[in-house]
């Protein structure tokens, strides 16, 4: 699966894939099919402080000023979702970049299905004004809509990021990104048109395999 989400990255083209985990069996498979990997600590708290230690190994001079959080869990993720995720930083005061997408029926109720608040008004960018897995609109406002865990981050803004401890909203929702909002890190939002699928259970990968054998094109290999 892991080959298979690097391979949906390289075909985004937007710059250099490298797969950073803690696990040497997927540091294997990944250089094994001809990309690069690198070796991470186990104990980080988030996905987010295994880039930051990945991106300080392989770019310690700084030469790259953004960096994309790709999870390894989507191996059917579109490469345009990865592209689009860079739009957002167009605006100079953006500091982070995400996807959203419309809400399916029955989701807005679901805590599994985490909301990002935004007001789009036509447009296909928004500034994500709060994130919550309850149906409770935020004193923000904005409409509901599907967040979809991918981010890319200006570099100076993940180093900030990791920095930060934990804060009360986001241990109270376990939703990482409400530690950058409550520092006042801006937050911008991309609308794309679906939700990429994720494996988590056993049923989920089998489905995966189903899917990728019905589609055509780079999905397939």
């Amino acid at each position: 699966m892991i080959v298979q989400v690097w391979r949906r990255a390289t075909e985004a083209a937007i710059g250099p894939v490298v797969v950073a985990a803690a696990d040497a069996a997927i540091v294997d498979a990944i250089v094994r099919a001809g990309g690069r990997a690198v070796a991470t600590r186990p104990d980080h708290p988030s996905g987010s402080d295994r880039i930051f230690e990945a991106v300080q190994t392989l770019d310690p001079r700084a030469d790259h000023d953004v960096v994309v959080n790709v999870q390894g869990d989507l191996p059917l993720l579109d490469p345009k979702a990865i592209r689009a995720v860079l739009a957002p930083l167009a605006e100079p005061a953006c500091d982070i970049a995400t996807l959203a997408a419309a809400l399916e029926p029955g989701e807005i109720e679901s805590r599994s299905v985490v909301k990002l608040w935004a007001d789009f008004r036509g447009k296909t960018i928004a500034r994500a004004l709060a994130f919550s897995r309850g149906a409770t609109p935020p004193p923000a406002g904005g409409t509901p809509y599907h967040h979809i865990g991918l981010y890319a981050y200006r570099r100076a803004a993940l180093a900030r990021f990791v920095a930060l401890p934990p804060s009360a909203s986001e241990q109270r929702e376990n939703l990482e990104q409400l530690r950058a909002l409550d520092a006042g890190m801006r937050i911008d939002a991309a609308l794309v048109d679906a939700v990429p699928f994720g494996v988590d259970t056993p049923a989920d990968l089998e489905r995966a395999r189903a899917l990728m054998r019905t589609r055509p094109g780079p999905a397939r290999q």
